[in-house]
């Protein structure tokens, strides 16, 4: 069902989750799925006990064999070629999740998701943030109404510690592509509370 299916998938700076999603995109690549690597400025200038950028572009282009795109220019005549089927963004931080549901297009991964969404294109969110139930929830409630604007369904990591903090589930990450896709939200959306 994958095979063949274009995506752009966005990386932002949730730094210790870029590995966990690059274990998923390996497996959609294996599936049959053209991915196109877009990074935020975080992941590609930013070193972190989790990486460096020049890891991740390595990666990245081991498992792709694209070049990632790291600049908006780069990445705004996706829109016009129509040259993605579904835009992804995993991970995806609460300022990410913040730009999109106000429009603001002031990175390469937001300009993806702009460009997808202009062209009626799917976009397939997976959030990662501590404060998705706090000030943050009020960005999450438009997203969930917005048209074409799909979500990894989540759950709340560590209610007990961090009662506001949200985790996308990966291993539904590829279900989720299909669902939206075929223009449905896969569900259950609200996942329980890891233990």
């Amino acid at each position: 069902m994958l095979a063949g299916v274009r995506v752009v998938w966005g990386i932002t700076g949730s730094h210790h989750n870029i590995q966990r999603y690059l274990n998923r995109m390996k497996e959609g690549v294996a599936a049959g799925l053209d991915v196109v690597p877009v990074l935020s400025w975080s992941v590609s200038h930013e070193s972190t006990r989790f990486g460096d950028p020049e890891q991740w572009l390595a990666s990245l282009r081991n498992i792709t064999a694209h070049q990632a795109l790291l600049t908006i220019p780069e990445v705004e005549p996706l829109g016009p070629m129509k040259a993605m089927d579904v835009t992804v963004v995993a991970p995806c931080t609460g300022n990410t999740l913040a730009r999109i549901a106000h429009g603001l297009t002031d990175s390469p991964v937001l300009m993806a998701v702009k460009a997808t969404l202009r062209s009626k294109r799917p976009v397939v969110l997976a959030i990662s943030s501590n404060d998705i139930l706090g000030l943050n929830a009020a960005n999450l409630a438009i997203l969930l109404a917005a048209k074409n604007v799909y979500f990894v369904p989540f759950g709340q990591d560590n209610p007990g510690e961090k009662p506001y903090s949200v985790d996308s589930d990966d291993a539904l990450l590829l279900p989720t592509i299909e669902a939206a896709l075929a223009g449905r939200q896969l569900q259950p959306l609200l996942l329980g509370p890891r233990t």
